[in-house]
């Protein structure tokens, strides 16, 4: 299946985006077009059309995205013994002031049976490639990690995190590393794990505090749950000197056991 031909979809329904909803229904198990919308907006996609739209998509097209992504995934999937699954590239959301400032105009949504990335006319192919392997990563994870997603648990998704984020810096060094990477010190890390994240590790994922615990609020630390799981990821890594493509069917559980 691999990466879709979406540049067609775009060329003649940029100016409806419905149309391209309709045309991803079939990927989504019994969820609504409206549904669908909202995964994907809330995560990035484009909303409404730009005057220039089809200027976007050509500049895309142009930059080879469509191109540099069926090669990463063909590199990946041999590297990685990665999976087969539809991957859906679309520009994202320019009025989405959290992308545009904090992940300079990209994100990525994974499944484990599909991944969608947004991406804009100044993501860069380092910064495309980055946001790929994160999100294949994501996908890998989900599908050979033997645990069905409905019974994730915080720790499950800050482990799932860290492995991105260290896959990024395993091939791009720390240039193409998340900003949230950065945002505290290893003090501060240990303080956060074991204040926040640690006792609350088996949260279902869809507790309502698991979500504050991993973006945190005003009460807990920004993006707590994501700045500790690359931590301890790369501990983990830094003890076992494991790669990458070795820890993506390990047990949640043997990343906690470390010396922090």
């Amino acid at each position: 299946m691999a990466v879709l031909p979406t540049n067609k979809w775009l060329e003649v329904a940029y100016d409806s985006p419905e149309k391209i909803y309709n045309k991803l229904a079939k990927y989504f198990h019994n969820q609504s077009t409206r549904k669908i919308a909202d995964i994907l907006i809330s995560n990035g996609m484009y909303q409404k059309s730009e005057k220039n739209g089809d200027k976007l998509v050509k500049l895309l097209l142009e930059k080879n995205v469509w191109g540099i992504i069926k090669q990463e995934e063909n590199y990946l999937k041999q590297k990685w013994n990665g999976i087969n699954i539809p991957i859906f590239i679309f520009p994202s959301n320019p009025y989405n002031r959290k992308i545009t400032e904090q992940y300079n105009g990209r994100n990525g949504l994974a499944f484990y049976d599909k991944i969608f990335l947004f991406v804009s006319e100044t993501t860069t192919e380092e910064e495309l490639k980055a946001l790929f392997t994160h999100e294949y990563n994501h996908a890998c994870r989900l599908k050979h990690h033997g645990k069905k997603e409905d019974e994730y648990t915080l720790l499950d998704l800050v482990v799932l995190e860290g492995l991105a984020e260290n896959a990024v810096q395993e091939r791009f060094g720390k240039e193409q590393l998340a900003p949230w990477t950065k945002y505290y010190s290893e003090k501060e890390l240990k303080n956060i794990w074991n204040k926040f994240i640690y006792p609350n590790k088996d949260l279902s994922k869809f507790d309502q505090k698991t979500s504050k615990l991993l973006y945190g609020n005003s009460f807990i630390p920004n993006m707590a749950g994501y700045s500790t799981g690359y931590y301890i990821v790369r501990q983990f890594i830094i003890q076992t000197r494991l790669k990458s493509h070795e820890l993506l069917t390990l047990p949640t559980e043997n990343f906690t056991d470390i010396n922090l």
